[in-house]
């Protein structure tokens, strides 16, 4: 079996005949009898083994947790003697994006990992990689088609904003009347309304919190400052505050120190290194920041080198990777900072 026919039999196989069994039957793991023996099939894991090219798109590093996004990928690709990263410049340009990908598809990589800059606008790129026969693994921001990707790995921002809202509720649980607000990333995204939405739900659970206010930011430090400057000058008293993105939380602390506030908690969102340190000093009003880890770019890399290999995921009995894997996002706080220091972002 080529080399490319074995690629798209293992993509674009019968819906009656599963992608494992395909692969499986490419494979020299089977019994005299011809059946897959499960417990010989190979689980991804350190050891060189077949060489693979990945091929990784981006869209340009102009924030902090998309530079940690792209040093992940790269840091984890190192890490390996079989793997070699074609890593493109980034782009937040879809058209220009969209010719980085196909360069790669020309260059006629083993794999493709992508994180779009729009996921809808680069989803027909994504079908013409699993059309050549190229598997993409889809990191975070989603295109349109199940079709346009192998796997994806990405975040919940939902739970973002669910875990954000259960944290602040119990810290205030026993409060009458507290108040909340709401400092949101940019409102166009969807992501933005999936973290609004978890916060709000957690929230319906502790009847003796209101939220008062939301302001909508632009993940940038100086939106940060702006905006909660403009929240604090709105509202004199409230007890918490939940803030998207610890980028523009960096602005948002110094609009806080400005104005002299202390008389309220502070949760974060993402996990950048600043949080985490100011978290750990505790003599300010961040007290937890939650979890968008950009360490699924170096598990993305790891997809990526299974999928090249023909391998499964260690510690899952069945023979392919998944098709989707949502990360936690977990709180952190004083209590445990010290276990994630080491993956804060700058």
């Amino acid at each position: 079996m080529s080399h490319l026919t074995s690629r798209r039999g293992l993509l674009f196989g019968t819906a009656a005949v599963s992608a494992g069994a395909l692969l499986t039957a490419c494979t020299s793991n089977e019994t005299d009898d011809g059946k897959a023996a499960a417990n010989e099939r190979p689980a991804a894991d350190d050891k060189p083994g077949k060489h693979v090219t990945i091929g990784f798109a981006g869209p340009q590093a102009d924030h902090g947790w998309l530079n940690a996004i792209n040093d992940n990928a790269k840091s984890r690709a190192k890490k390996y003697a079989d793997v070699s990263l074609e890593i493109t410049e980034g782009s937040n340009d879809t058209a220009q994006q969209i010719g980085q990908i196909e360069t790669l598809i020309n260059k006629n990589v083993d794999v493709l990992v992508v994180l779009p800059a729009d996921g809808k606008a680069l989803t027909q790129v994504g079908l013409k990689a699993m059309r050549a026969g190229i598997p993409v693994v889809n990191l975070d921001r989603i295109f349109n088609s199940a079709q346009a990707y192998r796997c994806w790995i990405g975040g919940d921002n939902y739970g973002m904003g669910l875990n954000a809202g259960r944290y602040i509720g119990e810290k205030l649980k026993d409060k009458p009347d507290a108040r909340v607000v709401e400092l949101a990333g940019l409102d166009n995204l969807e992501l933005t309304k999936q973290r609004t939405q978890g916060f709000d739900d957690a929230l319906k659970n502790y009847p003796n919190i209101k939220k008062v206010a939301r302001q909508a930011a632009e993940f940038t430090v100086e939106s940060g400052q702006s905006k909660m400057a403009q929240l604090l000058q709105a509202q004199s008293k409230f007890d918490a505050l939940w803030n998207h993105d610890d980028d523009q939380g960096v602005g948002a602390l110094r609009a806080i120190q400005q104005a002299g506030r202390n008389d309220f908690l502070m949760v974060g969102g993402a996990g950048a290194l600043a949080a985490f340190q100011a978290i750990k000093q505790d003599d300010g009003v961040l007290k937890a920041t939650v979890l968008y880890p950009p360490t699924m770019a170096a598990s993305a890399i790891d997809l990526a080198r299974a999928l090249g290999q023909g391998k499964g995921v260690g510690g899952l009995a069945e023979f392919e990777i998944p098709a989707s894997i949502t990360l936690y996002s977990a709180v952190v706080d004083k209590t445990n900072v010290d276990q994630y220091m080491s993956t804060g972002f700058r």
